[in-house]
């Protein structure tokens, strides 16, 4: 199905429908996101004062790589998304803006976020930021189409934005970084293998291989989101063992990751909507709590 768009200027809609617009275009709950795991990142990596300058320099970097990753991101997709009715309002499938559009904007912003993070951050995170931008991209959603596998693969680009922000204090990849990286990797399977049982329907319109689809009865998919929720435990408490982070944070870690492996376990067993939604909103408010404890009781 080929979607066609009039072009309507962003200067020709009023205020507040071409903020809606934009908003949806750059995925701003998720640009939100990345740059929380960033700002984690780089806080936990760095030593001595903070430089507020410097600071901003990372931050909108990374926003503008975000943002235009998610632009492109709905380029590529454009056709798929006006399948899927959880995706159909976005600008392009529903004629807010033409694909060429989005396509320039994707590719000046994203462009302009890598030359930013390399004149005023450091190479070393512009190439991480390369690396994201290019796997998300060119790897991942291709993959969406072709493999249920694409979910493993969509996760590390998922969980390079924390390792961006260690980088960009360090300008070296370390061992707390990589911690950070391995965190969001394995958050990411289970909210959204959550999210997938939950619009496995609205997925197989829109052409996509997710595991439910591949994985009618659940087995597999229940089976993966508790493994990976179980192996976030201990990779989690890695923090503390590598200084840093401290005994409270260890305490909450244990807490928060014990509370994430019964929802998986329920879902697993269950294998509903319901129960699908509930691992779902466990896992959004496991991420920023775990978050919130690294920052509070960073030890080094």
């Amino acid at each position: 199905m080929k979607v066609e768009a009039e072009h309507i200027p962003i200067e020709s809609v009023q205020a507040p429908a071409a903020h809606s617009i934009l908003l949806d275009l750059f995925k701003a709950r998720l640009t939100l996101l990345v740059l929380l795991t960033t700002l984690v990142g780089f806080y936990l990596g760095k030593t001595g004062p903070t430089d507020y300058l410097y600071l901003f320099h990372v931050m909108f970097g990374t926003a503008l790589l975000a943002s235009g990753a998610a632009a492109l991101n709905q380029y590529i997709e454009r056709n798929h998304d006006a399948l899927m009715k959880r995706t159909e309002t976005r600008p392009i499938p529903a004629g807010h803006l033409t694909p060429a559009t989005v396509l320039l904007l994707g590719v000046a912003i994203s462009a302009g976020g890598l030359l930013y993070l390399l004149w005023m951050v450091n190479p070393l995170t512009a190439f991480l930021g390369m690396l994201t931008i290019a796997s998300y991209l060119f790897v991942y959603t291709p993959l969406k189409r072709v493999t249920s596998l694409n979910t493993i693969i969509g996760a590390i680009p998922g969980a390079l934005p924390p390792l961006m922000g260690w980088t960009a204090a360090t300008d070296r990849i370390q061992m707390g970084g990589w911690i950070l990286f391995a965190i969001l990797f394995f958050w990411q399977l289970p909210h959204f293998l959550a999210i997938a049982w939950m619009y496995r329907e609205e997925y197989a319109k829109g052409g996509f291989v997710m595991l439910p689809l591949v994985d009618p009865d659940g087995e597999r998919t229940g089976r993966s989101a508790v493994s990976h929720t179980l192996g976030l435990i201990p990779v989690s408490l890695s923090l503390y063992y590598y200084q840093v982070a401290g005994e409270i944070y260890l305490l909450g870690a244990t807490l928060l990751g014990i509370s994430f492996l019964y929802f998986a376990v329920q879902f697993s067993r269950k294998l509903t909507i319901s129960s699908a939604k509930r691992l779902f909103f466990a896992s959004i408010l496991y991420l920023p709590l775990l978050l919130i404890l690294m920052v509070l009781n960073k030890k080094m």
